[in-house]
């Protein structure tokens, strides 16, 4: 280059050109859902169902086929009796559709499935099922997803794809993660995720689920709220025991529907002040042991159940013993966790639960609770 030659440099601020991509970007990705909406809506996945599902059909010999075409018009015609208690609160008998699968003989789902896209509800539980199928976003008319106890270790993408879900139920299984995916979900109103040991977070996508009623996320690793937690606004019961909390976050007042809070079982020494700007709460359950710091206003308003749970001493003194043996083990619980350790949590909570259902009802609560231990020799 000459000396004394002038060289033009264009000057721009960043920001502008910042605003410019992220216009290009938005626009892009609008594009992409539009297109992705319009393969969903086009007939050409059912046609390749139906293809798929004739050529299946070939495969089996008569007598197999005569027991597939009877086994689906059962399921058309047929309802469960378990769900009939339930017909209050869900749809008329005629339109109910529930697949049902329980027991350990069960590794996989049974192909046949794949063809039932018309079912509402799936309940799966006690079996060693550890994935979901592929073709779970062809099941657009699902409302419950109920899969309970078994070993399914992560739940994928394409369930952000069931827009109908109202309930979903992934308790005690081998979770380490949630799909943000799970956020497009928009009208779930109950999500349980109880006992899944290894589940620390979820994804701030989950904010979008603005009609959720019920959040159970008991019995994991939690040492934080999760934020999504925070702004699901429509939220009435939340459920944060046996975790590793800390302390609670100073805005928890923005649960502004919220009815039942249970915190027990966790490393708790205060509540903050902010619980006593929540109009709505009924009922708080707590652990007794460590709590040196409680607004007069939870624990002394007749409004509120103020519930403490105390361990009693045999149980604080084996405890240190206990955590000591849970570390040693906790490699082996995340690859297959117990069964009978399943059972024992899930025991106790169910144990909680009706506990609780039974003070509902008690004009006054008990200054506090202690657990008590009882094994029976026979």
């Amino acid at each position: 280059m000459a000396l004394g030659r002038k060289v033009d440099v264009p000057v721009s601020d960043v920001s502008l050109i910042r605003g410019m991509w992220e216009v290009r970007v938005k626009k892009h990705r609008h594009t992409q859902k539009k297109e992705q909406e319009r393969i969903e809506q086009s007939a050409l996945p059912k046609i390749d169902q139906q293809w798929q599902y004739r050529i299946y059909c070939k495969s089996l010999q008569t007598k197999e086929l005569n027991l597939l075409h009877h086994y689906l018009e059962r399921s058309l015609t047929e309802t469960q009796p378990c769900a009939e208690a339930e017909q209050d609160r869900r749809e008329p008998e005629q339109s109910r559709l529930i697949f049902q699968l329980d027991g350990e003989q069960w590794m996989d789902f049974p192909r046949e499935l794949q063809w039932m896209t018309y079912l509402k509800e799936w309940h799966v539980r006690g079996t060693r099922i550890c994935r979901l199928p592929e073709y779970l976003a062809l099941f657009t008319q699902l409302s419950v997803l109920q899969i309970p106890k078994n070993t399914i270790a992560e739940l994928p993408p394409e369930i952000g794809k069931l827009t109908g879900l109202r309930e979903l139920n992934v308790s005690y299984n081998h979770l380490s993660q949630v799909p943000p995916e799970l956020g497009d979900c928009e009208n779930l109103k109950r999500l349980e995720l109880t006992g899944n040991h290894n589940l620390s977070e979820l994804p701030f996508e989950l904010s979008s689920l603005k009609q959720l009623l019920h959040l159970d996320i008991a019995e994991n690793c939690f040492r934080s709220i999760p934020i999504c937690a925070l702004r699901m606004s429509a939220l009435q019961l939340l459920d944060l025991s046996h975790n590793r909390l800390g302390d609670l976050p100073q805005d928890m007042d923005r649960l502004e529907q919220l009815v039942t809070l249970f915190l027990h079982k966790n490393n708790l020494t205060y509540l903050p002040h902010c619980l006593t700007k929540i109009s709505t709460l009924k009922m708080i359950v707590v652990s007794g042991d460590d709590l040196n710091s409680i607004p007069t206003r939870l624990c002394r308003n007749p409004e509120i159940k103020f519930i403490r749970l105390c361990d009693n001493r045999a149980t604080a003194e084996n405890k240190k013993k206990e955590e000591e043996e849970e570390q040693k083990k906790e490699k082996n619980r995340w690859r297959e966790p117990r069964e009978e350790e399943v059972k024992k949590d899930s025991g106790e909570k169910e144990f909680i639960e009706l506990y609780l259902n039974s003070l509902k009802d008690r004009e006054t609560v008990p200054e506090s609770t202690t657990k008590v231990s009882i094994s029976c020799l026979l």
